[in-house]
């Protein structure tokens, strides 16, 4: 059985409590991890203060620290995606693209390592103020403190450790409980990449214990949070002064609209509902669908969904895996039968078998049901008609969360609508609200959370921004 320690001023340690990871396919031990107590915390956050007090990288090696570690994570790809699918339970070819945008965004972080810049303030504009230069420096904060979650264990990480490192701080790196393999071999690679003791510090075990003692962490300067909106809520309140980002999930929804191509926009509709079994923030979860078209998008979306495939994950053949526990699934399952009990109706799936759920479709839902309302993060998704564009757009807003919503028409003045009155941080016009490119500014409103995460906007995130007048 192998043992993972944790990875502290850049030596790797054990601990006497081990915690199990499961293969979450099989439900087989594949290794153990250690459990960090409030001394791992000390020791970490220590290492991370040292390290950024006494050993700054300037930026041009942040970004080459970053580049090679982008290139090492290429080198390492199989054994990357292999852990992600054993301890995920995702597809092999979902895990691969998912090591591969991981890759990518660390190749963004380390160019925006080299753009760190302020701007000149035109303080000559003001009254008396024609002998006065001014202008801003960006200072990284110091340390950052990464929380991640277990459904995209490694791309999230980068989004985090990429932009944080880019900025110049200093890193406590705490992942999700049930998949910390992917974040061993990633901090191994940054290790090989170069990266000095002390700027990346890894921290295993339970999340509840960990995250009450890194909040209560005075000398951490920022925490990057991706995660369920009371967690996100205790960690907002817990840290006072200091600076958050934190994205906290949705019930993402679709508006299709009767001008645009219905079997496309049902496949993409389905394709993003099931994709890591519905463990997706931006999962399609409600799709609002024209009432002219309605009966036509849900036997395409139908046809489309029995065509996939539930099965072994390391299978290229596989579409769905399991989701991340028996828990989970009975979890989902409650909710979809709860739903059918008050009315609504299932076009397909609703079956579960341990931690596998059988992709799902349901109608004849109301905005009252856990299955729309809430975060389902699961494979299913309802379809719900609607006449007017104002009557789409009203139920979409009528949510707690505004991550991402989708619209599919080839009206430009729907689209121009949908735009100015969805309430969400990202609107997708003729595409899924579940798409998302590694380069853009991605975050919500609502109960969706705080900040913008793309190296661009994180890195501004993760920096001071001081101003420096001169008098002459």
């Amino acid at each position: 059985m192998q043992e993972y320690g944790l990875f502290i001023d850049g030596v790797w340690s054990t601990t006497g409590e081990k915690i199990s990871v499961l293969n979450k396919a099989t439900g087989e031990e594949i290794a153990r991890i250690s459990a960090a107590g409030a001394a791992e915390v000390t020791k970490a956050v220590d290492a991370a203060e040292q390290a950024f007090k006494t050993g700054k990288l300037e930026p041009y090696r942040r970004y080459e620290i970053l580049l090679k570690a982008s290139r090492l994570l290429r080198q390492n790809q199989t054994k990357m995606a292999e852990f992600l699918t054993q301890e995920v339970g995702k597809p092999i070819k979902e895990a691969l693209a998912e090591v591969a945008r991981a890759e990518q965004t660390l190749i963004l972080s380390a160019e925006e390592a080299k753009r760190l810049t302020g701007e000149m303030v035109p303080l000559a504009g003001a009254p008396g103020c024609e002998n006065r230069w001014a202008f801003t420096l960006r200072q990284p904060v110091g340390i950052v403190c990464a929380i991640t979650p277990f459904n995209f264990p490694l791309n999230l990480a980068c989004h985090k450790l990429g932009p944080a490192i880019a900025a110049g701080n200093t890193v406590v790196y705490k992942p999700a409980t049930a998949t910390p393999l992917s974040a061993v071999l990633l901090c191994e690679i940054f290790a090989e990449a170069g990266l000095p003791a002390g700027h990346l510090n890894l921290l295993t075990g339970a999340g509840g214990k960990l995250g009450q003692l890194l909040t209560a962490e005075e000398r951490i300067g920022f925490y990057s949070f991706t995660g369920s909106p009371a967690v996100g809520k205790d960690l907002l309140r817990n840290a006072g002064f200091r600076r958050v980002a934190l994205e906290l999930g949705s019930n993402s929804a679709n508006i299709v609209h009767n001008d645009t191509d219905i079997p496309a926009a049902a496949g993409l509709c389905a394709q993003y509902a099931f994709a890591n079994a519905g463990q997706v923030c931006i999962s399609c979860q409600r799709v609002y669908v024209q009432r002219r078209v309605y009966s036509e998008f849900c036997d395409q979306a139908v046809a489309y969904t029995r065509k996939l495939v539930m099965g072994d994950p390391l299978d290229p053949a596989t579409d769905i895996g399991p989701m991340i526990s028996g828990q989970e699934a009975a979890r989902a399952e409650t909710w979809v039968q709860a739903a059918v009990a008050r009315g609504a109706r299932l076009l397909t799936g609703g079956n579960r078998r341990g931690a596998w759920f059988e992709p799902t479709i349901l109608t004849d839902v109301d905005a009252t049901m856990s299955i729309v309302c809430q975060e389902a993060f699961a494979p299913v998704f309802s379809i719900i008609p609607y006449d007017t564009i104002e009557e789409a757009i009203a139920m979409v807003n009528d949510s707690v969360y505004g991550l991402q919503a989708g619209v599919f028409t080839g009206s430009l003045e729907i689209a121009r609508l949908c735009a100015l009155k969805l309430e969400t941080g990202g609107v997708i016009i003729n595409d899924g609200a579940t798409f998302r490119t590694d380069n853009m500014p991605y975050g919500g409103i609502k109960e969706s959370g705080i900040g913008r995460e793309g190296p661009q906007y994180a890195v501004k995130e993760m920096t001071e921004e001081k101003l420096v007048v001169f008098k002459f």
